[in-house]
């Protein structure tokens, strides 16, 4: 066999060299956030192709779903016209075809290269890389680090993480690490350091529609941009500086009883959300969420929660979803004896709405809904960068699942906000109706009072 030189027909730029460098030294941990179209996935393939070489095993190239992976790395072509992963992995290094439906090619060394999603990330448990590459990780399902760090940490395994600001979620965790950890290579490449782009390219694409916050995003590398096409990212924000997500646990033992929203699935995550009406507004006390659980398994879960449920609300489609089984989830959880009912089919746009509205009435505990907080941060809307519009309905990654779960929340208890609101409108109006001389020209007062006078006289507080 004819001598092979990797990374093969590629060379690699001067700020890609440094990343492929620190791997061939025996980096274990980097961090590259490099904006859009400066060569991540083509630099993640042929490091791994070199990385193959040097120690025997298996080499994962994760995007945040499967079906990214196919389109952005399987399927991709590189400019010269050939198929990126045929340049990375030519013919005489491969033992065998590639595996097209499961996207593996075995290697003559006796390495595997495969890329995987995400979003199936329960499909991957039993595996045991050596080697990860997380491709857009700011999209990723950040569940899944937690599941192969200690397969890496045992194995003595490397992890890159490679991607586009997307505001401050766990993108900006794993930057901050690395930035402050000396086992760590960081790397932050905008335009302006890599010269891919032009201003003048930038310009174009400003011209064409591309929002401004996109353009600080995705080629300067901001992660203050704002979350575009985030459906409550600005709102959760907002609860955040507003003290309404707290540490503690909010339950009250002897408030209202619990009301828990669902978005259900089998294959794809449930989501669970528990809310707790009070006089002073809504807390949002607890979150679960789980993928390939059958419906016995959440029946078992909530039964053993220490709540008193008013209401367990599932989705419409829960009489037809199976969980796998041949009864519906509806059939199980009715037998449950658990309190359920199906919510009617909504619109999206309506569910969205009641989720916007019921916001700024609502608390969160952060240490029972961290991973739900996660997910209200990332349910958005994608940016088509062809027809330059956002999509009519909010993306089906990992995020979606809360947003749904809470969204289906939202109209439930939006008869509390509009009580809320009426009431409010009445204490206004009443404070525009009396006149000072009716308590008596001594008696003073003002609207505060007026609203609280309204309200106790229903035996509530005003929020």
């Amino acid at each position: 066999m004819a001598q092979i030189v990797l990374p093969y027909n590629f060379t690699p730029r001067p700020y890609q060299n440094d990343l492929m460098s620190y791997m061939d030294a025996g980096g274990l941990r980097a961090c590259a956030v490099w904006h859009r179209r400066a060569g991540k996935d083509a630099v993640a393939i042929h490091q791994i192709a070199k990385m193959a070489h040097q120690r025997r095993g298996l080499y994962w190239h994760m995007l945040p779903t499967q079906r990214q992976a196919r389109k952005v790395v399987w399927d991709a072509f590189t400019r010269g016209g050939d198929r990126l992963i045929d340049q990375a992995f030519p013919q005489p290094l491969r033992r065998g075809d590639p595996n097209n439906t499961e996207m593996k090619i075995p290697l003559r060394c006796g390495s595997l290269y495969q890329l995987v999603g995400s979003d199936n990330y329960d499909a991957l448990v039993g595996s045991n890389p050596i080697g990860v590459v997380f491709s857009e990780w700011s999209l990723t399902d950040p569940r899944i680090w937690d599941y192969i760090r200690p397969i890496l940490l045992e194995n003595g395994g490397w992890a890159v993480f490679i991607y586009t600001p997307r505001g401050y979620n766990h993108g900006w965790d794993i930057k901050t690490i690395a930035e402050t950890q000396e086992d760590w290579f960081y790397s932050l490449k905008t335009v302006k350091d890599t010269n891919v782009i032009t201003e003048e390219d930038i310009s174009k694409e400003v011209r064409d529609g591309m929002p401004e916050e996109l353009v600080e995003q995705e080629f300067y590398c901001s992660f203050s941009a704002a979350n575009l096409g985030a459906i409550l990212g600005q709102r959760i924000e907002k609860a955040e500086q507003e003290g309404r997500i707290v540490e503690e646990e909010l339950l009250d033992v002897d408030g209202a009883k619990i009301i828990v929203s669902s978005d259900i699935g089998f294959r794809d995550a449930a989501a669970w959300w528990f809310w707790q009406v009070r006089a002073d507004g809504i807390s949002l006390v607890d979150y679960e969420e789980e993928s390939g659980l059958e419906a016995q398994d959440w029946i078992a879960r909530l039964a053993n929660k220490p709540y008193d449920y008013e209401q367990i609300y599932l989705p419409h489609d829960a009489k037809a979803k199976t969980f796998a089984t041949k009864h519906s989830a509806l059939e199980q959880f009715l037998k449950s004896g658990l309190p359920v009912k199906v919510l009617p089919l909504m619109k999206i746009p309506d569910r969205i709405n009641a989720a916007r509205a019921v916001m700024p009435h609502c608390r969160f505990s952060k240490t029972m809904c961290n991973r739900g907080l996660l997910a209200l941060r990332e349910w958005s809307y994608v940016f088509d960068d062809r027809r330059r519009v956002f999509s009519r309905e909010p993306d089906h990654n990992w995020a979606s699942h809360g947003g749904d779960a809470y969204s289906y929340g939202a109209t439930i208890v939006m008869q509390y906000v509009k009580e809320w609101n009426a009431k409010l409108e009445r204490a206004e109006k009443k404070a525009n109706e009396v006149k000072p001389e009716a308590r008596g020209g001594h008696h003073a007062f003002n609207l505060e009072q007026l609203h609280a006078d309204a309200e106790l006289d229903r035996g509530q507080v005003r929020i």
